[in-house]
């Protein structure tokens, strides 16, 4: 008796939710629907696009690549615009990626904002030179137990793509097991500049996520992609001064197409790379490094390791890369500083630099969300 109840409890919520669900999704699509709506772009270009979705999708769809790190989630701010109509009021979830500056300058998080009604935006200009690319995954190689390096051959458009070193792409996989939606994310470019027909880059393993596990698990040589961009103002700061370059884990990437624009543009600046891991099997492009150390003799590679263990034989540096900046920088050094590695390792070295009397001007970086 008491078994049959159950039952029947189980199935009266099953068939409850399940009518829950279906009562929601009728609702969203009737009390959701907002029609045609128009966006206006920097006073210049008028959309017509069927509201509801986001600020951030919904540009996507018309070709226009708004900056995204976290593919849409919500959890990078990397897709601010300004929005001078239509935006409504400032939601919790964007304050938190809004200095009080730019909520003065009608910034918002657009991946946050839905299109309900006419909107009024404005964009950077370049935006609109970000285009899309149809990919080849030309060769797939495991630089670590958790990184694989990947080569993108652009498929189309036929003229390739060109880049600042330092910039990013966007790269976008299909839906799968874990996603039921095409899902993208941000990968620093590791290779020449030069080379507009391939793209190299440096994707670490992370814990769920969807773009990432994807890239590890599923994609397989000659399987296509979309990737869009370049997006990023990460690049080399132009000076007389000495170049440093700081690094850990996947923020190699950028790193190394800087150290290909020194190579092949002949700059003669004195050039420092520390790059912290955290055990020598985690070193990739160490022999790729050495080499370039050989060839340059204004470079000068600092491998770090955070947990050498005695069995590694490890005879070069131990720790942290900010036990490198207090060791080897000292007090107002003439040095342009470029960083890239995870959020408290850059605000670590940031604010390592600052103390030492390094300009904030001198100090550009990237954090990998």
């Amino acid at each position: 008796m008491i078994t049959s109840t159950l039952i029947f409890g189980i199935l009266l919520i099953s068939v409850i939710t399940a009518l829950l669900a279906l009562f929601l999704e009728t609702a969203h699509s009737y009390i959701a629907d907002y029609g045609q709506v128009r966006i206006n772009i920097n006073n210049d270009k008028d959309l017509e696009v069927n509201g509801g979705d986001p600020l951030l999708s919904t540009l996507i769809r018309e070709k226009i690549f708004i900056p995204s790190a976290c593919g849409g989630k919500g959890t990078c701010g990397y897709c601010k615009v300004r929005v001078l109509e239509g935006g409504g009021p400032l939601l919790p979830t964007e304050s938190p990626y809004l200095s009080k500056e730019e909520i003065q300058q009608d910034k918002r998080i657009s991946c946050q904002i839905k299109v309900k009604s006419d909107m009024k935006i404005a964009i950077p200009q370049e935006l609109f030179n970000v285009r899309e690319y149809r990919v080849l995954a030309e060769r797939i190689e495991e630089l670590t137990h958790f990184i694989k390096g990947i080569r993108l051959e652009i498929l189309e458009p036929e003229d390739g793509i060109s880049f600042v070193p330092g910039q990013y792409i966007q790269l976008q996989v299909p839906a799968y097991k874990l996603s039921s939606q095409p899902e993208f994310r941000a990968y620093s470019i590791a290779s020449s500049a030069r080379d507009h027909h391939f793209l190299d880059l440096v994707i670490a393993r992370v814990d769920k996520g969807i773009v990432s596990t994807y890239v590890h698990d599923y994609l397989r040589e000659k399987d296509e992609l979309i990737a869009r961009g370049p997006f990023g103002d990460f690049h080399l700061l132009e000076s007389d001064r000495d170049i440093l370059l700081i690094a850990t884990g996947s923020g190699l990437a950028p790193m190394m197409s800087i150290l290909h624009q020194i190579d092949y543009e002949h700059i003669q600046r004195k050039t420092t790379l520390f790059f912290g891991t955290r055990t020598p099997d985690e070193l990739f492009y160490y022999d790729e490094l050495r080499s370039l150390e050989r060839r340059l003799k204004q470079f000068t590679f600092v491998p770090t390791l955070s947990r050498a263990r005695s069995r590694d034989d490890w005879k070069g540096e131990r720790g942290r890369v900010t036990e490198l900046i207090e060791t080897y920088i000292h007090d107002n050094a003439a040095v342009d500083v470029h960083i890239c590695g995870s959020p408290p390792m850059v605000q670590s070295c940031v604010d390592l630099l600052i103390k030492k009397g390094i300009p904030a001007d001198r100090i550009i970086f990237d954090k990998f969300e």
